[in-house]
């Protein structure tokens, strides 16, 4: 069992950088690939970036390319989501998530067939503005 804790959501105009931080209870961190999600009003749950347990692997999202950067810190059992040069379309509730398999952190979204990751936390909005 792992719980996740997110922070850092918060409103920011276009153009503008956030930085989202993911706290994961226990002591079993470095055994799970971590993930950020998002999900806007009236749309599917995606998947942003994730980063396998060794960090040695990682995926971004095309929409997000370039401009966001994950990152994990075992000492500290977070996760970080850097994200610049938002956009108004990045609005979204951001949710963290955990799973022994990096695979459903990369392939999951809600209505697919695609098992979800085992762990989410409560989520965190971000409002940019144009």
């Amino acid at each position: 069992q792992v719980q996740l804790v997110e922070s850092g959501g918060g409103l920011v105009q276009a153009g503008g950088s956030l930085r989202l931080s993911c706290a994961a209870s226990g002591r079993t961190f470095s055994r799970y690939a971590m993930g950020w999600f998002r999900q806007a009003p009236g749309k599917e749950r995606e998947v942003v970036a994730a980063i396998s347990r060794s960090g040695g692997t990682i995926y971004y999202a095309d929409s997000v390319k370039d401009r966001f950067t994950i990152s994990r810190d075992s000492a500290k059992n977070t996760v970080t989501l850097q994200m610049n040069s938002l956009k108004p379309e990045d609005t979204a509730v951001y949710y963290c998530a955990a799973d022994g398999q990096l695979s459903p952190l990369t392939t999951y979204h809600s209505g697919s067939d695609y098992r979800a990751p085992d762990y989410w936390g409560q989520g965190t909005q971000v409002t940019v503005s144009s």
